[in-house]
């Protein structure tokens, strides 16, 4: 599968694992964070890198080992939930994480400036949703207002 990942289209080396599945030896896995709950240290131990793909409506103090983590997935159950957005922010701003965070589910064209500005850097479109053409959201406004991940100071600052 071809995902977005720092503004490429690359292909996803990361394998989303079904839930109560085994991880394929080798793989760099993606499990549910229910699962790496429970097997977090074997998961840890045995993979070189181990993504957890959370609800948006869980907190970064829900997810253990946060920093030992190559990846995040944050779940959009539908483009009108914006509680990513927020997970994102604390991800990268109160709990330094600088591994990769993703958008999975309900990502949409118009949204990935915002998002990237919230601190994903990887987005899983819809299926059947053009890449190339995605890559273009990025360079649509020039001027942003507000303070974010990508730019502490808000505009009034940077005169």
């Amino acid at each position: 599968m071809r995902i977005i990942r720092d503004r490429a289209i690359v292909e996803d080396d990361f394998v989303r694992v079904p839930d109560g599945a085994e991880p394929p030896a080798g793989a760099k896995p993606i499990v549910r964070l229910a699962d790496f709950i429970v097997a977090r240290e074997e998961l840890l131990a045995r993979h070189a890198a181990v993504g957890v793909q959370v609800s948006p409506d869980k907190l970064p103090a829900d997810i253990p080992d946060l920093q030992r983590l190559a990846l995040i997935a944050i779940e959009f159950p539908r483009f009108t939930d914006g509680r990513g957005y927020s997970v994102a922010r604390m991800l990268r701003q109160r709990h330094a994480y600088r591994g990769e965070l993703r958008a999975v589910g309900w990502v949409l064209h118009d949204q990935l400036q915002y998002l990237e500005r919230c601190g994903f850097n990887a987005f899983e479109l819809q299926p059947g949703k053009p890449l190339d053409s995605a890559l273009g959201a990025f360079g649509e406004l020039s001027v942003t207002y507000q303070a974010a991940v990508d730019e502490p100071r808000p505009l009034y600052r940077r005169r």
